[in-house]
């Protein structure tokens, strides 16, 4: 964007002298593709508070460094005061560990979690910003558009549609956060009382593990609808390196916690994989809460049981299989949302069930 005939060259540069409001918090790691545009979204901000961007560069080998550089005399020139961190070590230490250097060596009173492949929309902090001062506790996220577009679809129409119930109520699926960690937006006071991110380094999945202390220390998910945020999908993403296992028994663990504790007995609907693997998964004593498999696959339902056979109480445990419409509610829902068509959602309105209370979905 040029800066002739702008007043300090950026749209943020109308600031108000005294404490920092906000501190964009930027983790970089050899992302010298996507930078430049990344921290562009930053000085494009239409934003007229104190705002600050904070960049921890953990250990990259590319050109990161000198793109920053080039930023940070941008940014300050428009009144945004730039941070910078780094770990000149060999190894990373992790997008955990640079988070967490991100914010401690900030001072905003709110953090705008940014990753550095991707890029904000102009609106984005001034809106967020709105949406967190009304609500101290929470993580503020919003819609995503993904880049490219096809990739993901399933995942970013649930990202982009949840209800604000579902911001809670959806917490155990295979998606992750409700809220993406790229759009997280919170106060830095809540930050520190939920207690930074883990800094096990590659293949832990840090942000789900923040956002589930987040939620079992009372914190609220917030979306603003409107998409703020540019999220990008490409093989080197961090992501990719946190295994399925990892999540899965994460997920288990926080499924239990949170739900199956307060349960005296539930369904799992689906017979199938994995619905069986979910049962194989729990404690022995959630094992015995299972009154029931449900689903609609007429082989599956005509076996008439499941027989845990790696169990070694004798006689083997084993669990009825029946059609949905014979099944007893509470349910956890081990189906995958959006791939049938409309044929299992269908399924689920016909009971006029309360999701929250009488099903938790999990797949």
């Amino acid at each position: 964007m040029a800066e002739a005939g702008r007043a300090g060259g950026s749209p943020a540069a109308a600031r108000r002298p005294g404490a920092v409001q906000v501190s964009v918090i930027v983790p970089v790691h050899n992302s010298e593709c996507w930078l430049d545009e990344c921290l562009k979204s930053v000085w494009e901000q239409d934003f007229k508070e104190t705002m600050e961007l904070s960049v921890f560069n953990d250990a990259s080998k590319d050109g990161s460094a000198e793109i920053i550089e080039k930023w940070k005399t941008k940014l300050e020139a428009a009144g945004v005061p730039v941070v910078i961190g780094s770990n000149d070590s060999s190894q990373p230490r992790g997008v955990g560990f640079a988070k967490n250097q991100a914010v401690i060596q900030s001072s905003g009173a709110y953090l705008c979690f940014l990753d550095s492949d991707d890029v904000m929309m102009p609106q984005r902090v001034r809106l967020q910003l709105e949406a967190a001062i009304q609500r101290p506790n929470s993580i503020i996220g919003c819609q995503v558009r993904r880049e490219p577009p096809e990739s993901t679809e399933r995942y970013t129409r649930w990202i982009n549609n949840l209800t604000e119930e579902q911001l809670l109520t959806q917490v155990f699926t295979s998606h992750g956060p409700t809220v993406i960690m790229p759009t997280w937006f919170c106060s830095r006071e809540w930050f520190f009382h939920v207690g930074k991110f883990d800094e096990g380094g590659r293949g832990v999945p840090e942000d789900l593990l923040f956002f589930y202390k987040h939620i079992q220390k009372g914190g609220g998910v917030f979306r603003v609808n409107h998409c703020l945020l540019l999220y990008r999908y490409h093989p080197q993403a961090a992501t990719h390196s946190v295994l399925e296992g990892t999540i899965w028994n994460h997920r288990v663990r926080f499924l239990e916690d949170r739900v199956l504790s307060s349960w005296a007995s539930f369904t799992i609907w689906n017979a199938g994989k994995q619905g069986k693997k979910l049962y194989r998964s729990l404690s022995p004593a959630n094992q015995k809460k299972v009154i029931a498999f449900c689903d609609v696959d007429e082989k599956k339902i005509a076996k008439g049981f499941y027989t845990y056979e790696a169990s070694e109480e004798r006689p083997k445990p084993r669990i009825p299989v029946c059609h949905f419409r014979a099944a007893t509610p509470p349910f956890i829902i081990c189906v995958k949302l959006d791939l049938t068509g409309g044929a299992f959602e269908t399924n689920l309105n016909m009971l006029n069930l309360k999701e929250g209370m009488d099903y938790y979905h999990f797949n």
